[in-house]
């Protein structure tokens, strides 16, 4: 069954005729071929100086026009009705006496739709008033569809922007000390679902996450910011937040997809033990972070801290495996979401994983890697300053001494 009910934000318009000639009896004459059309409503003005004052209080659908009249002809009054504002898209039918070719030319050539000699037969004067205005309602329903869908992209705007304001509001301060962060947050248009953070979890213990919510707007941050709670509030029931084989296996009970819209994420959650200087770590489908380790940064090399898994919320009873890497004297760690490399060069290559990879080991090798730093590479390679994705860049810098 077809439900033809129209959106609530248009408005019903009714097929409504406005007369401008000075004579009466010509008015009478229309008044009474539409007399039997309950649907149309008839208007006459009879002073064609009043013509566009009438009009823009009644808004007529279309507009008769006379061609010939006292003080201001027709043709006058088509210029002046096609220079206002409120009147310039009316339809306008001229009527004349007279079948005149350069006429009808000069009507047309104002702004005129249409030329009729008066009096048209009823039949055909009907039929093209309901043509002219239906075409109109139809330009003015066209209008307000547009500016219902303004309005609504500025009210999801505005509804985005607010949710990434409450994102950045979530992540934490820098760490100063024996460990350094730094970081960039910057959400796409349409913000997607990326979240990060750290957190002691004991004196000797600082957990390291990262995570990237599927898809795009208030859902997908919702979700991010409920997992980063999870983590961030160690509220995950029996799980052990010093191993991050069991937090992945936790969130990925709690976080099944068909409970949560359909939406999964990936995550990378890592746990540096302090008095080891181990990092312990363990990997849900997430690109894998890049640290940059030696000795001293001439020594220093680039290392993947990469383990399989697979995404979070995907199949439950999913089990993650961790891997273990002890850290050096000089360590940077970047932890990143996708966003920042599938971008698009102006060639219309892709950035790839690999090449990411690259462009940050060159920039620490110059001596500056730091997020802000990479993220402006990043802009260089694609050749703008804006993101198709949500784009999360971590840096944790930890200041050992040498042994």
């Amino acid at each position: 069954m077809t439900n033809n009910k129209q959106p609530a934000f248009l408005t019903h318009h009714r097929i409504t005729v406005l007369l401008v000639d000075d004579q009466a009896i010509v008015a009478e004459a229309v008044r009474r071929m539409l007399a039997e059309e309950p649907d149309i409503e008839f208007h006459y003005c009879q002073d064609p100086s009043k013509a566009i004052l009438t009009a823009c209080e009644i808004c007529p659908t279309v507009i008769l026009l006379d061609l010939i009249m006292p003080d201001i002809d027709g043709l006058t009054l088509t210029k002046f009705l096609r220079a206002n504002e409120k009147t310039r898209e009316i339809p306008l039918i001229v009527l004349s006496s007279k079948e005149e070719a350069t006429t009808k030319a000069e009507a047309f050539a104002l702004g005129a739709n249409d030329y009729l000699v008066k009096l048209p037969d009823k039949i055909e004067l009907i039929a093209r008033i309901r043509y002219h205005s239906n075409g109109y309602i139809t330009l003015l329903q066209r209008n307000e569809t547009y500016e219902a869908l303004v309005a609504s992209q500025k009210a999801l705007t505005s509804e985005l922007n607010q949710a990434a304001d409450y994102v950045r509001s979530l992540l934490p301060p820098q760490l100063e000390g024996d460990i350094k962060t730094d970081s960039e947050f910057i959400p796409s248009t349409s913000l997607g679902g990326d979240s990060f953070g750290y957190h002691w979890i004991d004196d000797d213990h600082l957990a390291i996450y990262l995570l990237d919510v599927c898809g795009h707007g208030v859902g997908a941050a919702l979700l991010s910011i409920s997992a980063i709670n999870s983590l961030r509030s160690e509220s995950l029931n029996d799980v052990d937040f010093h191993d991050p084989s069991e937090v992945l296996v936790g969130l990925n009970e709690v976080y099944q997809m068909e409970e949560h819209n359909n939406m999964f994420f990936t995550i990378w959650y890592g746990v540096y033990n302090k008095k080891l200087r181990e990092l312990t770590f363990a990997n849900g489908g997430h690109p894998p972070p890049i640290a940059i380790m030696g000795e001293s940064p001439e020594t220093s090399e680039t290392v993947l801290l990469d383990v399989h898994g697979l995404i979070i919320g995907g199949l439950p009873g999913q089990k993650y495996e961790k891997s273990k890497i002890a850290l050096k004297a000089f360590t940077r760690l970047y932890i990143y979401s996708d966003g920042i490399y599938e971008v698009t060069r102006p060639d219309g290559s892709m950035l790839k994983l690999d090449d990411f990879i690259k462009i940050v080991s060159n920039l620490s090798l110059n001596g500056d890697a730091s997020p802000r730093e990479i993220i402006e590479e990043i802009r260089k390679e694609q050749g703008s300053d804006v993101f198709d994705d949500d784009v999360s860049l971590m840096e944790v810098r930890f200041l050992l001494p040498s042994y």
